[in-house]
């Protein structure tokens, strides 16, 4: 049996899948993997998307997933909206990689350090609200660009340090870069961050049954109450939104944070680890209500 991995050309994105496609050699020896580049070789405007990263990638690679081009795709969770496209299913959710928050300064100084008025930059508006809670007096800057574009901006001197995801970052074999890692309580990391989603066809029981091998029970618990916090919250990619789950033996403690209009609101709630997903809309429900948003 070969299991055919559909990803786009990027270095991120093939280092997911490289990881992926080792846990399932790992599990199933008996099975071959085959790495699908493009994974749409039939299409030219899908298999473009696929070559750039992002929003087309990913729905380029479902379409395919769809077809029966592929019978898996890897994503990162953290990228991946709340709504569930029909008919496909998140069949794993491996161990997850560090889902803290990391500064990269061109001077090797700390975000406390950095002189008044240094540039940072970052393409979330959830880092930079945080960043700005810290340190009021530098320029924050939203931007485009993925982690390697980010970086030959900061070498070129456009900026004095970036903010990017430290799982990113390992992936690409580049966490020598790391100048500073955030705590987590410091800059809470995205729902989902650091988390890798392997996604197949719902009505594929062979392929769910592999993949069932590499998923960490704990790792889908606590990624599905952040993600019904976001969910419940529905405000849209751009909107600074945080949450972090921790489980100590049967107890989620899961941690938010909400920042309409600039000011950060932050909160926490704690329940039986399988009752997660409640927790986060209940968490999203009472930090809305005290925040006027609904």
């Amino acid at each position: 049996m070969t299991l055919r991995i559909g990803t786009c050309a990027n270095k991120l994105a093939l280092s997911q899948t490289n990881d992926i496609a080792g846990r399932l050699r790992a599990a199933h020896p008996e099975i071959e993997i085959a790495i699908v580049e493009g994974a749409t070789a039939d299409d030219a405007g899908r298999g473009a998307a696929l070559e750039e990263g992002g929003d087309g990638s990913r729905s380029a690679i479902q379409q395919a997933l769809r077809a029966g081009e592929v019978d898996i795709a890897v994503h990162s969770f953290a990228d991946l909206p709340t709504k569930r496209p029909e008919g496909l299913v998140i069949a794993a959710v491996p161990v997850r990689d560090d889902p803290r928050d990391a500064l990269v300064s061109r001077s090797g100084a700390k975000l406390i350090d950095l002189p008044q008025g240094s540039v940072i930059a970052t393409s979330s508006s959830r880092r930079a609200v945080q960043v700005r809670a810290i340190r009021p007096d530098l320029d924050i800057r939203l931007t485009c660009g993925n982690v390697e574009s980010h970086l030959r901006k900061l070498d070129n001197g456009e900026y004095d340090a970036v903010v990017l995801a430290l799982a990113d970052l390992r992936r690409l074999g580049l966490e020598g870069r790391v100048t500073q890692a955030f705590g987590l309580y410091d800059i809470v990391p995205a729902p989902a961050q650091g988390a890798l989603a392997v996604e197949c066809r719902g009505d594929d029981h062979d392929t769910r049954r592999l993949l069932a091998a590499i998923d960490d029970a704990q790792v889908r618990q606590a990624v599905t109450a952040e993600r019904s916090f976001l969910a419940e919250i529905d405000a849209g990619c751009d909107f600074p939104a945080a949450a972090f789950a921790e489980i100590f033996g049967t107890t989620l403690k899961l941690h938010a944070l909400l920042s309409p209009g600039g000011q950060v609101t932050r909160a926490k709630i704690t329940g039986p680890v399988d009752a997660g997903g409640g927790l986060g809309w209940q968490l999203a429900q009472e930090m809305m209500a005290r925040l006027g948003m609904r």
